[in-house]
């Protein structure tokens, strides 16, 4: 006789055992904010413990991933943080000048080698003297208008007035001048940034400080008159220095060599954003700003809860100065270092290329950020575009993830994620 028949029993087949434990769930989110009424500690869940000692309270409000990490930061990652707050500012009768470069970045951020850049304010009509620099120098208007000159080594000359938002590149060498108009009655302010860490502001070539380092006799033979002709230039640099704000048409005296090919300025302000889901973004870099061959920008807003989204720049360390609102950046270097960084208006944040990133906005307002890179063509890698083009059986190995979240993984670039609602 035959063994009775048996019902048939299906199970589900088991999980691959993990090759390492399940990341955390434990929440990191910012234990307080820039306007908290409390007395920061340095303390997260059961780690850490209060400050007994001396205790910079506003320093430890401003920067609270640094006082009580995120759980998910580890070992060490160089500072990414400089507020221009805490530059040396030269004040001058026309405005002033305060920078971040080598002296005071390099000691804290190793890697930061490859931009400095300096912020500057001039009152309607003062000028920043004539002069070249050994770097080549771009800049971002925050305020006001300004008035550039220049003059190529072909003897082509550019005039053009630069208002908020807008952008002008002076290559390497190239003499030229900076001016503000009475358009906005306070003068102006801009962002200058230059292709090498080590540029000194201070160290730039003036025309007055070269003048008065020349023999009068030489310098009446080279203009080819009389050594009277120079009783008046001054006896030292001028720098930035009082004046009357330049005529409105901005004439330029006619020139045989005729106009440059390229303008030196380019008006940011006046191209339409693309509209994203949490934000908006635009760039400029040679393919649009045809001069600027070392620098290129992304002009980022991230709306509140929203974040520009985990990616990394593949060449070029970005240099990202914050215009308005309150950012948190985890830095990811490699070899399990991580570390996270508060950043406010005003503040620089470096990221060495290729670490990995985001830019989250912590506050209640839109948060607006510029991404400058030093390079000629703006690039980014996205951290979820690479896994949605990705084959799905390679991401399922790494990451354990669901077909459905694969999925609703996106293969065009978020840039700015939407709110989580």
């Amino acid at each position: 006789m035959s063994a009775p028949a048996t019902k048939t029993q299906t199970t589900s087949a088991p999980g691959p055992s993990p090759t390492v434990p399940y990341a955390s769930d434990d929440p990191n989110v910012e234990l307080w904010g820039l306007d908290s009424d409390i007395t920061p500690e340095a303390i997260r869940g059961p780690f850490g413990a209060n400050i007994i000692g001396p205790h910079n309270i506003p320093i430890a409000l401003e920067n609270p991933s640094l006082l009580a990490p995120p759980t998910t930061d580890h070992g060490n990652v160089p500072n990414a943080k400089w507020p221009f707050a805490l530059s040396h500012n030269r004040l001058q009768t026309g405005g002033w000048a305060r920078q971040q470069n080598g002296e005071n970045l390099l000691l804290l951020i190793p890697a930061a080698s490859g931009i400095a850049g300096v912020d500057m304010r001039l009152r309607a009509g003062a000028i920043r003297e004539l002069h070249w620099h050994k770097t080549a120098e771009w800049a971002y208007v925050l305020k006001g208008t300004t008035q550039v000159t220049t003059v190529t080594d072909d003897g082509q000359n550019y005039v053009a007035n630069v208002n908020a938002g807008d952008l002008w590149y002076f290559p390497a060498g190239q003499p030229h001048s900076l001016q503000a108009t009475d358009d906005d009655p306070e003068g102006t302010e801009f962002l200058l940034v230059f292709d090498s860490g080590s540029f000194d502001e201070g160290s730039t070539f003036l025309l007055t400080d070269w003048m008065a380092h020349i023999p009068k006799e030489t310098v009446a033979k080279n203009f080819h008159t009389s050594q009277s002709a120079f009783d008046h230039i001054p006896s030292e640099e001028l720098y930035i220095f009082p004046s009357t704000p330049p005529p409105q048409d901005g004439a330029l005296p006619s020139d045989p060599q005729g106009p440059p090919p390229n303008p030196f300025t380019y008006a940011f302000s006046q191209v339409n954003p693309t509209q994203l889901a949490g934000g908006t973004i635009k760039i400029a870099d040679s393919r649009s700003f045809h001069v600027s061959k070392t620098i290129a920008v992304a002009e980022v807003t991230v709306e509140p809860g929203a974040m520009r989204e985990i990616h990394w720049h593949p060449t070029a360390d970005e240099w990202t100065y914050i215009i308005e609102g309150t950012a948190r950046m985890t830095l990811f270097a490699a070899q399990s270092n991580a570390r996270t960084f508060d950043y406010q208006a005003g503040d620089i944040a470096y990221i060495p290329s290729p670490y990995g990133h985001y830019i989250e906005n912590t506050g209640n307002s839109t948060l607006r950020v510029l991404e400058i890179l030093k390079t000629d063509v703006f690039q980014d890698v996205s951290l979820n575009q690479w896994l949605a083009l990705t084959p799905a059986h390679l991401v399922k190995a790494h990451l354990d993830l669901s077909d459905d979240t694969i999925t609703h993984l996106s293969k065009v670039k978020p840039i700015v994620t939407a709110p989580q609602s």
